[in-house]
């Protein structure tokens, strides 16, 4: 195991020991993989692990369809970004409290119509890091876009799975889907139909295996996922907490643009207003606590704290524990 390949950071005052058996195994590099593309950090004594499933390509405009193009363009230079079209990263989150472990989002999967060959890679990762499709008792969806979702519907996924597994998300969510309203998003050309088609083929194919909840629910102990809309009506967070430790995995709520522009609206909001008024309650809440966040579409790791900035925020990184 290179050490490039997994760390384990400090998460917060203190970093209670746990029982061995209980921690993620790092297992081995894959090969041909020069990057890192999984982290892991305990919360209390909760195992979590950051998994990358790769990147996709996206317009500049998807982060702030909203704002004046000279701004967004100012914004990308200062960030050392492409103005037209960058990487978008794409997260996943493994859980493990007591005897159960949790997958948080699924990631992309396998689309070839898109042609996005660096993405969906969280399957092939999943197993690199030793983590046995078999073993995961919950899964949690913070909402039914392709690439939280996708990686289920890989072909030979489904019969890895256990009979009894759980697949939580908000009864909003469901509901949404059965007739989704697409008039508020900014998206590229084809994404809204691929969209339709995967959440259809993941309803038809895993309604028996959905536990849905309405506003919150306790998915194991010290893990609860709470719905808050906006980027879709049921799109929802996960809090992890632990002896006084905390990660909150926001899932789409807030993106890289999200801390000093919170008020720019992402092309793949279905609500964009009521997404930003629930992305600057969120990041207040962090700031005002400090605890950690993590996000399907930061830069990988994705894990870091927020810090109030006049009326925006600021994203604190944390520093890699080798």
């Amino acid at each position: 195991m290179s050490q490039s390949e997994t760390k384990t950071p400090t998460s917060g005052m203190h970093q209670p020991s746990i029982p061995s058996e209980n921690t993620f195994h790092p297992g081995k590099p894959s090969k041909g993989e020069l990057v890192p593309s999984r982290y892991a950090l305990r919360i209390g004594n909760i195992d979590v692990m950051v998994v990358s499933d790769g990147v996709l390509p996206l317009p500049t405009v998807m982060l702030g369809h909203n704002a004046d193009p000279k701004v967004r363009a100012r914004w990308m230079e200062n960030m050392f970004l492409p103005t037209d079209a960058f990487d978008w990263p794409l997260n996943a989150v493994v859980v493990r409290s007591g005897d159960q472990t949790i997958l948080l989002d699924a990631g992309l999967g396998l689309d070839p119509d898109l042609h996005l060959p660096r993405a969906g890679q969280l399957i092939k990762r999943l197993e690199a890091a030793e983590i046995d499709l078999a073993s995961v008792t919950d899964i949690v969806f913070t909402h039914l876009h392709m690439d939280h979702i996708g990686g289920l519907l890989v072909e030979g996924v489904k019969e890895q799975l256990r009979p009894d597994l759980k697949i939580h998300v908000a009864a909003a969510e469901v509901k949404f889907w059965e007739a989704p309203d697409f008039t508020q998003t900014n998206m590229p050309q084809g994404f809204p139909d691929a969209l339709r088609a995967a959440s259809k083929q993941f309803l038809k194919e895993y309604r028996n295996y959905l536990q849905l909840f309405d506003e919150e629910s306790e998915i194991a102990p010290g893990v609860i996922a709470r719905r808050t809309g906006g980027h879709t009506p049921g799109h929802c967070v996960i809090r992890v907490a632990s002896e006084g430790d905390a990660l909150t995995f926001a899932g789409d709520a807030v993106f890289q643009v999200g801390f000093e522009q919170p008020d720019w609206y992402n092309g793949f909001e279905h609500d964009p207003k009521e997404a930003a008024r629930v992305r600057v309650d969120l990041l207040r809440d962090l700031a005002s606590t400090g605890e950690l966040l993590v996000a399907t579409h930061l830069a990988f790791p994705s894990v870091g704290r927020v810090a109030a900035a006049g009326e925006a925020f600021r994203w604190v990184p944390v520093i890699w524990d080798y």
